[in-house]
């Protein structure tokens, strides 16, 4: 059965109450995103109310910290959620990570293979004993004294999902993650043609099952309770779309379509700054292929038809004004559309 999330908005002060309207509506999991706000911080508060959801982040960017940063406050929301906590790492593109995070870049797909391999590495040295012998070519951790050391967890370790859009990242979702979180910036077509075969050979090559390997994927959905705020959500998902089309290293999802020059254009009056004017560029058939258009009632059943065969999990945001009981209703719709 496929899993709905939901996305944890607003702050601190809000997480708990979200949580808890979030789990009435019967939302599988709920899910926060290092935008404006620390993507930890609010899953900490919302863990109580949110049981027995799972919780995750979407994403939280792993070149920003080091393996053991995120091994410890991973772990932390593992052992406070009781089992229920996914960490979501994501890369980044190169300009976020050197001028707004100061951090180093390099070879991406290579540095979060590692980062992923380091963090495992750490893990199993709580969590069975194992003396901590990490040395990669990007992250080396050798020292684990009892002071530093949290202990082991009756869950477990905590679930690790990577975030790719490329076929490199892909790859090593499917060689030493638990799970792939799809892009909202990924059509049906690249995602069933590209990703799925990707993943599917990476696992096979790495002697992985494919059962207990999740897949994330939730379109851009455009929704409105009349024309007009229907025709609004159009405009500002064309604007969405420019802007992660903008990005070099989200081309090849255009060049599948055989769209890749628009990437040259959008990335040409990203670099003046015309976000409006992108927008303009995004037509219908480009629109079609990212976002999917409903009214609030005819989606539970277009977006189960989106994701059906393609994703272990999805996710929507409840049209503003909808009601618990409606969302209920909503969310069951979509399961049994998928099946």
């Amino acid at each position: 059965m496929v899993k709905v999330d939901a996305f944890l908005s607003g702050g601190l002060a809000e997480a708990e109450a979200v949580a808890a309207k979030v789990r009435a509506a019967g939302y599988d999991g709920l899910w926060s995103a290092e935008l404006d706000h620390d993507p930890f911080l609010p899953l900490a508060r919302a863990a109580g109310s949110a049981a027995p959801m799972e919780l995750g982040t979407s994403i939280v960017v792993a070149f920003a910290r080091t393996p053991m940063i995120l091994a410890n406050t991973a772990w932390d929301l593992q052992s406070l959620s009781g089992g229920r906590f996914i960490l979501g790492l994501g890369s980044q593109v190169r300009a976020h990570i050197e001028r707004r995070f100061s951090m180093p870049w390099s070879r991406p797909a290579a540095r979060m293979r590692e980062f992923i391999q380091a963090l495992m590495a750490i893990w199993d040295t709580w969590q069975d004993g194992t003396p901590l012998d990490f040395n990669g070519e990007f992250y080396s951790h050798t020292l684990m004294t009892p002071m530093f050391n949290p202990g082991p967890l009756e869950s477990g370790r905590p679930r690790v999902m990577l975030a790719a859009v490329g076929t490199a990242m892909t790859r090593v979702a499917g060689e030493v993650a638990d799970g792939l979180l799809a892009h909202g910036f990924t059509t049906r077509s690249y995602l069933q043609e590209v990703t799925l075969p990707t993943v599917e050979d990476a696992l096979a090559r790495a002697g992985r099952p494919r059962e207990g390997f999740e897949v994330k994927y939730s379109p851009f959905v455009v929704t409105g309770r009349n024309e007009e705020e229907i025709e609004q959500a159009i405009v500002e998902t064309r604007e969405r779309i420019a802007f992660y089309a903008s990005t070099p290293a989200y081309r090849p999802v255009l060049e599948h379509h055989g769209w890749g020059e628009l990437q040259t254009d959008l990335n040409h009056l990203a670099r003046k700054g015309e976000w409006k004017q992108m927008g303009t560029l995004i037509d219908d058939d480009v629109l079609h292929a990212f976002a999917l258009i409903a009214t609030p009632e005819e989606l539970p059943v277009a977006l189960g038809t989106w994701v059906a065969g393609l994703a272990d999990r999805t996710g929507f945001i409840s049209p503003a004004g909808t009601g618990v009981d409606e969302t209920v209703e909503m969310i069951a719709t979509l399961r049994a559309t998928v099946g």
